[in-house]
């Protein structure tokens, strides 16, 4: 607080000097050079300050200024124009159109500056990029449009999270999401379910991708670093819409369209080909004690033993061998999907306005799922007077997802029937009743009908500002307060007659709510200062604070009175209760300092200490900071007869960020109080501790090129980082002694490094035709660099069933047996003992595990992008490619087991047909056997998990205006927009989706959708 005061006496002393000259009333009309009428909206600045205005709906403005100021007149598509006041009282100017060379303004959160004033790696995507694209999800629609950015849905059921990394993994056990802020403002993002077994439901998604004006991606230390302790795995920046003064705009669009699922998965067997691999697995291990060798003789010894074996088969063959398609029958064919949008943005007088309205409602491609959202906008910019400027920014959404089993192979979850349920079950009785009682697994469409997963979600942000132009010149004060208030339901019902509620149980149900209130505080002081000789300084202030608040409580019971009556008041056994009240608050001081020379040479220093409540007293606080600098090469006099360069930067930076993403309490030794001793309320050692706990930090460096060329035909950057993540937030492993397995502890190194592309290329630019490519292309080395050590000095390694973490490979690279193939003499499956090249064993404890080589995370990401547009007709595509990292199939015991899993108890996939049957045969499988065999974790089923996937393709019209304006529109669009329509993988085996996240497991979650989108877009 004492440097915030220090520096605003400086300030102050700096302003106190100016000479106040005496101000006048300027006056003018803004006009366009196109068709000479007056341009409403044109922004009116006084160079370097903030104070101006905004030309009215006939182009007039109106402010005060002094001789020696200069007025900027700047709107989007025009040519801005600088013009001294003088002695005129009069100053009217003509806007010259110029597409090419208007320079984005890159918006960080706390700053925004002009693109060539950036030192740091940061990637701005549009609002009209996102607009009328059929997501629920705003981070979708960025897959394959930033270097170094790797989106993967956790499902594709509507409004699920999206999993993001920013330049690979940054932690181990600590949090590595990305910091979202909105309008200035941090955020909560994640997923807001309070289960991980049914369909997740994302925070984001309460956004409205209409909303947006601009999504930028931080990734560098000088642009993480002023968000301190939440910036070390990356930033998000979303700027909502603001109104734009002159006559009011209304903007309505409705999509309607069509989903499948993007991936099938694997095939399975037919009833047939299932019963023919019982017949083989019954002549392999009964036959040769048996006396039968063929299908006909293990026919009859099944048939006549089937008190020992089932009588599954004869009981499908009595009944005339029926096939039945479960995948069919749990698929939501063409799930529809519709989307509605209202708003209305302008502006008179001083107040600037924008409202929206949206409603979207689609269908999984799983029955009995689906998402209803309702959102809303109010943003308001109020003059209050000359300096003083009122901004409140409101949204408000509501969203119901029903949903259902999928964050693992439940049985009860019609996306494991499908691939787990016998082909010779049949859904229906004779009768045409559904048949919940004898299938081998619960029936889908049962479940589907009887059980409930219901999450309700209501998210109201409010963030006010209030902005003080001072009377010292060119110092402003803002203060902001941010409201994000949540309100989360989920309700859950599993019915008594079959599925996760039968037997004894009679009926399971849950309920559960979620209270959460974030409060932010900001306080802003801005002075801008100009020297002569082209000196600029941008000197800002700001202290920030944060609450969290978050009241949980949730009840489960069973033994229901009756099917049908779902509520908890209705069950007679209460099975648990919990409640929970947590408080976490985070205080920062932060200083940045902006300076450019002459538009050349810009430089950044950035300083944030701040303190959190989830570490002790004496390690509460941290300090992060960051340096960076840029060169504009093609500014320099030397430069001049280069006229082909239009834009040569060259920036570095390096920075210290940190992460605090961790449970509460962890540096305390805490009791529990929930245990029963003797019928009495007891408590026992719940935490062990740690108060020397403090903050994960990442050191990055990052050093780039930013290139234009031929009036930016050819534009683009290059660019290197390195992050070194230190004192890692990590679960360390405690001796048996303590009575506790780990505890929380800043412990190792961990490091990513890689290279960023990024370019475009007008190849056709015209009036009427234009044609552009653009892409990117990044690289990520991950490795794991130190870990905890123990009392002898050597590594803790953290090791699971197929990885591990140790120093030298990349974090949880894959570590398993290596799988050796088939014997072909015998249809044994084989091992290598200590992996590839050494001997072999058809004794799977035998083999030792070995590292594989990679990790789930891609060493190389890519996006490519197409705009093609002709006289109106558009049209645009994109694609994502993944690579050079390996992918394991999950559940493959119950599917690719040559046992009793894939032709007794569940169901086997199709591959298996390619399986050992005689002396001689090269196979993948090897010979079935009536058994149940442990699982064989091995490589054999990792697999390479390049893809190539096209994710947007859309085509449509643009009116022309003279139709437009016969019709007494402001403009009018007709589209169709695909998404998913194709994927290719490079493994064959591979046949779930390959965009898992960076655990590398395939699962049963719901793929991405396929869709297909009819939209119209009109503007009045």
């Amino acid at each position: 607080m004492k440097k915030m005061i220090g520096l605003f006496v400086f300030l102050f002393l700096i302003g106190s000097q100016m000479v106040i000259a005496q101000s006048k009333q300027i006056s003018g009309t803004v006009t366009s050079a196109d068709d000479g009428l007056g341009m409403p909206g044109v922004s009116v600045v006084i160079k370097g300050t903030t104070i101006g205005a905004s030309t009215d709906i006939d182009g007039k403005y109106s402010l005060k200024a002094e001789a020696s100021d200069v007025l900027m007149f700047s709107f989007v598509g025009m040519v801005t124009q600088e013009i001294t006041v003088g002695n005129q009282s009069v100053i009217n100017v003509v806007l010259e159109s110029e597409a090419i060379g208007v320079e984005e303004v890159i918006v960080t959160g706390y700053t925004a500056h002009r693109k060539s004033e950036v030192t740091g790696s940061t990637v701005q995507v549009s609002g009209e990029t996102l607009a009328d694209m059929p997501v629920t999800n705003i981070e979708q629609a960025l897959q394959g449009r930033i270097a170094g950015v790797n989106i993967t849905a956790a499902s594709g059921t509507p409004g699920s999270q999206q999993k993001i990394r920013i330049r690979g993994r940054s932690s181990i056990t600590a949090g590595n999401d990305p910091l979202y802020v909105i309008d200035g403002v941090p955020i909560i993002g994640g997923s807001v379910s309070n289960l991980t077994s049914t369909s997740s439901l994302s925070a984001i998604a309460a956004l409205n991708s209409n909303d947006i004006e601009t999504i930028t991606v931080l990734k560098d230390a000088t642009a993480t670093a002023s968000y301190g302790a939440r910036g070390a795995n990356g930033v998000i920046v979303i700027t909502t819409k603001s109104g734009k003064s002159g006559k009011a705009k209304i903007n309505f669009s409705a999509t309607y369209g069509i989903s499948n699922d993007a991936v099938d998965g694997p095939s399975v067997l037919t009833g047939a080909e299932r019963e023919e691999l019982f017949y083989e697995a019954l002549i392999n291990t009964f036959g040769e004690d048996n006396n039968f060798n063929d299908q006909a003789g293990a026919r009859a010894y099944y048939e006549a033993n089937t008190r020992a074996f089932r009588s599954d088969y004869l009981d499908w063959n009595a009944v005339g061998r029926p096939e039945t398609d479960w995948a069919d029958l749990i698929t939501n064919d063409n799930a529809k999907m519709q989307e509605y949008n209202l708003s209305v943005n302008g502006g008179k007088e001083g107040v600037n306005y924008y409202v929206s309205g949206g409603y979207l409602k689609q269908e999984a491609t799983v029955i009995g799922s689906e998402l209803e959202k309702f959102s809303g906008t109010v943003n308001l910019d109020v003059d209050l007077t000359p300096s003083l400027k009122l901004s409140t920014k409101n949204t408000a959404t509501h969203m119901f997802l029903d949903g259902l089993l999928e964050g693992s192979a439940y049985f009860s979850s019609p996306r494991s029937s499908k691939f787990f349920m016998p082909s010779i079950d049949q859904p229906y009785t004779e009768d045409g009743r559904l048949d919940y009682e004898n299938t081998s697994l619960p029936n889908p469409l049962f479940i589907a009908r009887e059980d409930i997963d219901e999450q309700k979600y209501t998210r109201i942000i409010t963030n006010n500002s209030l902005t003080w132009n001072t009377p010292i010149k060119n110092l402003s004060f803002t203060t902001k307060m941010s409201i994000d208030f949540q309100v989360f339901n989920n309700k859950t019902y599993d019915n008594p007659l079959r599925g996760d509620g039968d037997g004894d149980r009679r009926g399971r149900g849950s309920a559960a709510s979620r209270n959460r209130a974030t409060y932010v505080f900001q306080n802003i002081l801005n002075y801008k200062l100009s020297l002569d000789g082209g000196h600029e300084f941008d000197f800002k202030a700001i202290q920030e604070y944060e609450e969290r608040r978050r009241y949980f409580m949730e009840a489960g019971a069973n033994n229901f009175a009756d099917v049908g009556l779902t509520n908890l008041s209705s069950a007679g056994n209460p099975t648990f209760t919990d409640s929970e009240y947590t408080d976490t608050k985070q205080a920062s001081y932060l200083g940045l300092i902006h300076y450019a020379y002459q538009g050349k040479y810009v430089a950044d220093i950035t300083y944030r200490r701040e303190g959190s409540s989830l570490f002790h007293p004496d390690h509460r606080w941290g300090d992060f900071w960051a340096i960076g600098g840029a060169w504009n090469v093609n500014r320099e006099s030397f430069m001049a007869n280069y006229e082909f360069i239009d834009m040569l930067k060259l920036r570095a930076s390096y920075g210290k960020s940190g992460n605090n993403d961790i449970g509460i309490n962890k540096y305390q030794a805490l009791l529990s109080y929930d245990a029963n001793y003797a019928g009495e309320g007891a408590s026992y050692p719940g935490t062990f501790g740690n108060d020397q706990l403090s903050w994960e930090t990442s050191y990055s460096l990052d050093i780039g090129i930013d290139f234009g060329f031929f009036n930016n035909r050819l534009s683009g950057s290059v660019g290197y980082y390195n992050r070194e993540t230190r004192r890692m937030l990590l679960e360390e492993p405690l001796p048996p002694s303590t009575s506790f397995e780990s505890r929380q502890a800043n412990i190792g190194r961990m490091e990513n490094k890689g290279w960023e592309f990024e370019f475009k290329v007008d190849v056709v630019r015209s009036n009427d035709f234009n044609v552009f490519v653009g892409g990117n292309v990044a690289t990520n080395d991950n490795e794991v660099l130190e870990l905890a050590k123990d009392p002898n000095g050597e590594y803790r390694l953290i090791t699971e069933s197929t990885r591990r973490v140790e120093p030298g490979h990349p974090v949880y690279g894959w570590y398993m047996p290596t799988w050796a193939g088939v014997d072909a003499e015998t249809g044994d499956e084989l091992w290598y003992v200590d992996g590839e090249g050494s001997a072999k064993t058809n004794v799977f404890n035998d083999a030792n595990k070995v590292w594989q080589g990679g990790s789930a995370i891609p060493k190389l990401t890519a996006g490519l992008n197409l705009h093609v547009d002709y006289k109106g007709f558009f049209l645009d595509a994109s694609a994502f490619y993944a690579g050079g990292h390996k992918v394991f199939e999950h559940w493959n015991r119950y599917t690719n087991g040559t046992d009793r899993f894939s032709v007794q108890f569940y169901q086997g996939i199709d591959a298996l047909l390619d399986r050992w049957q005689k002396p001689g045969d090269q196979t993948r499988f090897g010979k079935f056997e009536y058994t149940t065999r442990q699982w064989r974790r091995s490589s054999k089923f990792l697999y390479d998990g390049d893809y190539i996937r096209l994710r947007d393709l859309s085509v449509g019209y643009d009116f022309n205006k003279n139709i437009t304006d016969s019709m007494g529109l402001g403009g009018l669009r007709l589209f169709v927009r695909g998404t998913n329509l194709l994927t290719w993988v490079k493994e064959d085996y591979l046949k779930y989706d390959p965009e898992v996240d960076d655990d590398g497991f395939t699962g049963m979650e719901t793929p991405p959708v396929k869709s297909f989108i009819f939209g119209v877009n009109v503007k009045f």
